[in-house]
């Protein structure tokens, strides 16, 4: 895969985004896994119940997830009741107020959820090909005609981000608007789309977004836009509830950390054997917290406010 690699992140003055830099460490983020959980032992809803929480990406995010979420009730022996949030804030908050025991996180939210004081611990990140190491790109596109070829020359324009709680569809996005010499607030008009597939349909369309920034997973999909630049961002991580009794949470960790496909199908999962499912899932690659620093990184460069505890 292509890799644009981040600028030093050192040296020059960086526009503010927001109110305050990050606060919080690898630490202080709660992720503490088996000692806050034997402390705690704690559900969302009951012992009988997994509450797997995502972030609303798409308008396939709940079929995307479901043979996951069938899956996680077999390892378990639990029923998992799916809760999608109206928006990436909501989800910080239902994890802040343990509302979710299992949640697939943007790497962006689970920084600023674990700095909010939720009790959180990451087992792993999806891949979807053979070979590949978690991660994927943040892109900036333009309309399919346009004869934009820089983030430089998105100064002045309308722009699509995601959310603000988006770690490709607004973190990243921010951070090289800055590097471009753009303030992502005074410089451009910036529009939320809530979802990346919207924000790639708006700058396709070209109206309400002049250009704009999404996962590659959804540029990929659409003939409407081009991409100018990308930048890898760090893989969102499954994470659990660090207040889950130690043997859920164990059962989570072998059952989650390094699997495939194959390993989901062969654990009697039928709806996992789908092109759709293969499309979002080959396997899984363990990750940890110290993983999400670099997003911690940027969080101080950009100060961006999402990112205060």
């Amino acid at each position: 895969m292509k890799l644009r690699a981040l600028p030093v992140l050192a040296g020059a003055a960086i526009l503010a985004l927001g109110l305050a830099a990050c606060s919080g460490s690898a630490e202080a983020t709660g992720a503490s896994g088996a000692d806050a959980s034997s402390a705690a032992g704690g559900f969302a809803v009951d012992e009988n119940t997994l509450v797997f929480g995502v972030v609303p990406d798409s308008v396939d995010t709940e079929t995307n997830y479901q043979p996951l979420m069938d899956y996680i009730a077999e390892i378990t022996g639990k029923s998992v009741e799916y809760h999608e949030s109206t928006d990436y804030a909501a989800l910080i908050e239902a994890a802040v107020a343990g509302k979710v025991d299992v949640a697939s996180f943007s790497g962006f939210t689970y920084v600023t959820a674990t700095n909010n004081g939720a009790k959180l611990t990451p087992i792993s990140s999806i891949v979807t090909e053979e070979g590949q190491e978690p991660g994927y790109f943040s892109q900036a596109i333009v309309p399919a005609d346009s004869d934009i070829s820089s983030i430089e020359d998105f100064k002045g324009k309308k722009v699509c981000f995601v959310d603000p709680s988006s770690t490709s569809g607004y973190l990243f996005p921010s951070y090289n608007l800055i590097e471009a010499g753009i303030d992502p607030k005074t410089d451009i008009t910036p529009v939320f789309a809530g979802k990346h597939d919207v924000s790639v349909q708006k700058t396709g369309e070209g109206v309400e977004c002049e250009v704009g920034f999404a996962e590659d997973s959804e540029v990929e999909k659409s003939d409407a836009v081009k991409v100018i630049d990308e930048t890898m961002v760090p893989g969102a991580p499954l994470v659990y509830s660090s207040t889950l009794p130690d043997d859920v949470a164990q059962k989570l960790i072998d059952g989650l950390s390094e699997i495939t496909i194959d390993d989901i199908i062969a654990a009697g999962i039928d709806s996992a054997d789908t092109d759709s499912f293969r499309s979002v899932f080959f396997a899984t690659k363990p990750v940890d917290d110290a993983y999400y620093d670099l997003i911690r990184d940027i969080c101080k460069e950009t100060e961006a406010e999402q990112c205060q505890g």
